[in-house]
C-alpha cells in the first residue's frame, strides 16, 4: 500500500490491537500500573471501563505480556457464554484434559485442582474477560462462586473484568451485588488529549519504521483529535484513510484537506463533524485561515 512512499516496514495504524504500538501516556502507562498492582495484591476483581476504541483489549493484551511467570494467565474474548461454556472455557485455556467429555460436576473437580496445582507450585491464577458487559448476569455470578476457591492463605484465582461503561450499569443488577462488592480496584479509560495525540500518531508512526520528518502537519493533527474526540480507534481509522489519500496524490504531507475527506468517509467522524459545525467548526477553521485553508492547505 503506502508504507515504501511514506518509508515505513508496516502499516502504523492498523486496528489490531498489536502490543507493540501500545502508547505508554500518562492515560495507558497508569491503567496499566494499576492492573499490575492489583494482579499482584492476588484479592477481588479488578475493573477496567472506557468508551468503544479507547483501547481496552490492546490494555489488556498488554496487561497480560506484562505480568512476569508466576503467573498462569486466561484470556476470554467471548462474552457470551453461559454459566457451563464459561466453565468450558477456562477448562481448555487451563489445559484441563479431555475437558469436553467431562460432566459439568467433574469438569469443576478437575479444574479446581488444576488451580490447586497451580497454587502449589507457587502460580498465580489471572483471568481476563473482554467486552464483560454483554456477559450474562448468571454467568458473572457462576464466575464469582469459583473465585470462592482458596487455600489458607489466598485466592485460586483472581478476575480481571474489561467493558464499556454500560458494564457499570450491568454490575447494579441485584443478583450480582456481592460480586460488586468485591471489586478492589477499577480505572476508566478516557480519550487522548491534543497533545498527547500528537505524541500517539508519532509513536506509531516510529515503532511502524518512519525515521524522516514531520508526516501529518500541525493543522491536520488538531483536526484529527477534534474529528475523533482523541479516541484511539477513530484516529486510527482517519490516519490510515488520509495517507492513503497523500498517497494517492503522490504527497508525503498529510494536510487537514486529507483528514477532513476522510471524515466525510467515516460515519464516527463524519456526525461528529455534523455536530460541531456550529459554532464550535466556525471557530476552529477561523482560528486557522479559514474553510478555504482547510480544503486547499
Amino acid at each position: 500500500m503506502y508504507e515504501t512512499h511514506f518509508g515505513l516496514r508496516e502499516p502504523p495504524f492498523g486496528l489490531t490491537p498489536d502490543t507493540s504500538f501500545f502508547f505508554a501516556c500518562s492515560t495507558y502507562q497508569e491503567a496499566l500500573n494499576t492492573l499490575l498492582v492489583a494482579a499482584r495484591s492476588g484479592e477481588g476483581f479488578i475493573k477496567v471501563t472506557g468508551e468503544v476504541g479507547t483501547g481496552k483489549t490492546l490494555l489488556a493484551r498488554k496487561f497480560l505480556a506484562s505480568l512476569g511467570s508466576q503467573f498462569v494467565t486466561a484470556y476470554i474474548p467471548n462474552p457470551y457464554l453461559d454459566p457451563d461454556a464459561l466453565l468450558q472455557a477456562l477448562a481448555d485455556e487451563f489445559r484441563v484434559q479431555r475437558a469436553a467429555d467431562l460432566t459439568q460436576n467433574r469438569l469443576l473437580r478437575e479444574l479446581t485442582l488444576k488451580l490447586l496445582e497451580h497454587a502449589r507450585a507457587g502460580k498465580r491464577v489471572l483471568v481476563c474477560l473482554d467486552e464483560a458487559q454483554a456477559m450474562p448476569l448468571k454467568t458473572l455470578e457462576a464466575l464469582r462462586l469459583l473465585t470462592n476457591l482458596e487455600t489458607e492463605k489466598r485466592k485460586l484465582v483472581q478476575v480481571v473484568l474489561f467493558g464499556q461503561p454500560e458494564l457499570d450499569e450491568h454490575l447494579q443488577d441485584r443478583s450480582v451485588r456481592q460480586l460488586r462488592q468485591r471489586i478492589t480496584f477499577q480505572y476508566q479509560l478516557k480519550g487522548l488529549g491534543p497533545e498527547e495525540t500528537h505524541l500517539y500518531l508519532h509513536h506509531r508512526l516510529r515503532v511502524a519504521g518512519h525515521r524522516g520528518g514531520r508526516v501529518f502537519t500541525a493543522f491536520a493533527v488538531r483536526l484529527l483529535y477534534w474529528l475523533s474526540g482523541g479516541v484511539p480507534r477513530l484516529i486510527n481509522i482517519l490516519a490510515h484513510k488520509s495517507m492513503m489519500l497523500a498517497y494517492g496524490e503522490g504527497t508525503r504531507l498529510v494536510g487537514a484537506r486529507h483528514v477532513y475527506r476522510s471524515a466525510l468517509d467515516t460515519p464516527a467522524a463524519a456526525r461528529g463533524l455534523l455536530r460541531r459545525t456550529w459554532p464550535v467548526a466556525t471557530g476552529v477553521l477561523l482560528s486557522i485561515g479559514g474553510l478555504t485553508w482547510v480544503l486547499f492547505r
